[in-house]
C-alpha cells in the first residue's frame, strides 16, 4: 500500500497527531495484527480490525469497524482489538458474532413471545391479564430494551430489591421472569442453565387468612337483603360522623354472585364464567370450565372440575332470571356477556356490612373455615374447593381444634358418667 499503509504503535497521541491527506491511509498497529486506524481525507478517523475468517490466505477478509476515534479512546479500541485477535486465533469470527449480538432479541421480544406461546395457550384468562399487567407496570420499564443474553443475576436482584415495599408483587415478577428465562433457554436465546433468577432470594410473604365469623356472615346476609329489597345501599361518606350518606346502586347480578361465592367456595372467575348449560340440577352439580387447574392440551380443555351444589345454592339459582340470549348465570351489562366488574359492588357491600378488610377471595376461605369448624375432614374440604394438592387445604387444619375438643369432652363425659364419675386411686 506504500505511503497509504504505515506501521506504528497506535496510541492516543498518534491518533491525535494523524492529519488528513489527499487519499485515505491506514495506521497499522505494530503489536496487534489487523488493528488499524483509518484516516479519511475528510479528517474522519476510525478504529478497525482486519482479519481472515478461518485463517490462511484463502479465508474471507473482514474489516469490521471498532469505533470512531472522535468518540472512543485508543486504549479502549486496543483492548477490543486484543479480544477480537484472541477470538480469531481460536477460530472465531468477531464480525459475525457482533452482528448476531446486534440482532439478538431484547427482553420486550421475550415478553411478547412468553405471552403468545406460553401464557395465552396454557393459563387462565385472569392469569394472563395479571402477567400483562406486571409486564406493563414493572418488567418492560426495567428490562424491556436489554438484550436477553445480557441480563445478569445482579440485574434481577437489583430489580427485586427495588420493589421491597411490595414483596408480594416483587415475588410475582421474579416468578414470571424466571419462567421467561427458562423458555429463553428452550428457544435458544440463552445458554442452558443460565437463568439469572436462580438464587435470587424472594421476600417473605405473610400468609393472609381471613375468615368471616358467624356474626360477620350475619351482617353480610343482612346487607345483601337490604340491597335486594331497595336496589341500593346507603354508605356514609364520612364514617366517623355518619353524615351525608352516599347511595350506591347494587344490581341483582353482584348480589347473586356474592351469594354463590359464599355458598360454594368457588373462585370468582368460576362463578362469573358459569353458564346455565354447566348446571345439572338433578345431579346437584355444575361443571366448572374456568378452574385454576384448567389447561389446554392439543386444543382440548382438560382439568375441569365438578362444583357440588347444596340445596341452599340451588335455591339461589332457582330464583335467578334467565336473560334471553345470555348463556351466563351472572349476566353483565353488555347483551350476552357475563358480569365483569364485581370489585366496585363488593366494596360497597363490604363497607355497608362493616367488613372493610375482607376480599372477595376471603369468601372462599370462609366456606372452608365453616366446614372445618363443623368437623368436615380436610380431604373433603379440598375436594369441594377443587384443590389438587393436600398441602393447599392444610391451612384450615387448625380450625379442627374446636370440634375435636368438643368431641373429646363429650366422649369423656359419657365414659366418666358410665364409670360413676372420676375417682382418686388409693
Amino acid at each position: 500500500m506504500g505511503s497509504q499503509f504505515r506501521k506504528v504503535k497506535i496510541s492516543q497521541s498518534i491518533v491525535d497527531a494523524a492529519k488528513p491527506e489527499a487519499q485515505r491511509y491506514v495506521l497499522a498497529d505494530a503489536a496487534i495484527p489487523g488493528f488499524w486506524v483509518v484516516v479519511m481525507p475528510t479528517g474522519r478517523k476510525t478504529f478497525a480490525f482486519r482479519y481472515r475468517v478461518g485463517g490462511g490466505r484463502g479465508g474471507t477478509v473482514r474489516e469490521p469497524k471498532i469505533g470512531d476515534a472522535s468518540a472512543m479512546r485508543a486504549e479502549k479500541a486496543r483492548k477490543i482489538a486484543e479480544e477480537w485477535h484472541a477470538t480469531v486465533k481460536l477460530g472465531g469470527d468477531p464480525s459475525a458474532e457482533r452482528q448476531a449480538q446486534r440482532v439478538a432479541p431484547v427482553m420486550n421480544d421475550l415478553f411478547r413471545r412468553y405471552l403468545a406461546d406460553h401464557a395465552k395457550p396454557h393459563k387462565r384468562a385472569s392469569s394472563v391479564a395479571e402477567d400483562e399487567r406486571l409486564i406493563a407496570l414493572y418488567l418492560a420499564a426495567w428490562f424491556g430494551r436489554r438484550k436477553v443474553v445480557e441480563v445478569s443475576r445482579a440485574d434481577v436482584d437489583k430489580f427485586h430489591k427495588s420493589l421491597a415495599e411490595k414483596p408480594y408483587r416483587a415475588n410475582r415478577c421474579i416468578a414470571l421472569l424466571s419462567k421467561g428465562f427458562n423458555l429463553a433457554e428452550i428457544w435458544g436465546w440463552r445458554s442452558d442453565g443460565s437463568n439469572p433468577c436462580r438464587h435470587v432470594k424472594k421476600f417473605a410473604e405473610e400468609k393472609r387468612q381471613r375468615y368471616l365469623s358467624a356474626e360477620e356472615l350475619g351482617r353480610l346476609g343482612e346487607t345483601l337483603r337490604i340491597a335486594e329489597r331497595d336496589g341500593f345501599l346507603e354508605l356514609p361518606t364520612k364514617p366517623a360522623l355518619r353524615m351525608n350518606p352516599e347511595r350506591v346502586a347494587i344490581g341483582p347480578s353482584p348480589i347473586a354472585a356474592i351469594r354463590l361465592l359464599v355458598l360454594t367456595g368457588a373462585r370468582k372467575s368460576e362463578i362469573l364464567s358459569l353458564k346455565w348449560s354447566d348446571i345439572n340440577t338433578a345431579a346437584q352439580a355444575a361443571t366448572i370450565a374456568d378452574a385454576k387447574e384448567m389447561r389446554t392440551v392439543k386444543g382440548k380443555a382438560v382439568g375441569q372440575k365438578s362444583l357440588v351444589l347444596s340445596p341452599q345454592t340451588l335455591d339461589v339459582l332457582g330464583k335467578l332470571k334467565r336473560l334471553e340470549g345470555c348463556p351466563y348465570v351472572i349476566p353483565g351489562r353488555k347483551p350476552g356477556a357475563s358480569l365483569v366488574n364485581l370489585k366496585d359492588p363488593w366494596l360497597a357491600i363490604r363497607e355497608h356490612a362493616g367488613l372493610d378488610d375482607v376480599r372477595v377471595h376471603d369468601l372462599r376461605h370462609s366456606f372452608a373455615s365453616v366446614g372445618a369448624a363443623n368437623g368436615t375432614s380436610l380431604p373433603i374440604i379440598g375436594a369441594l374447593l377443587g384443590h389438587s394438592q393436600p398441602s393447599t387445604t392444610a391451612r384450615y387444619a387448625h380450625l379442627h381444634a374446636d370440634p375435636l375438643q368438643a368431641a373429646a369432652t363429650t366422649i369423656g363425659e359419657e365414659i366418666s358418667a358410665a364409670m360413676g364419675g372420676a375417682r382418686n386411686h388409693e
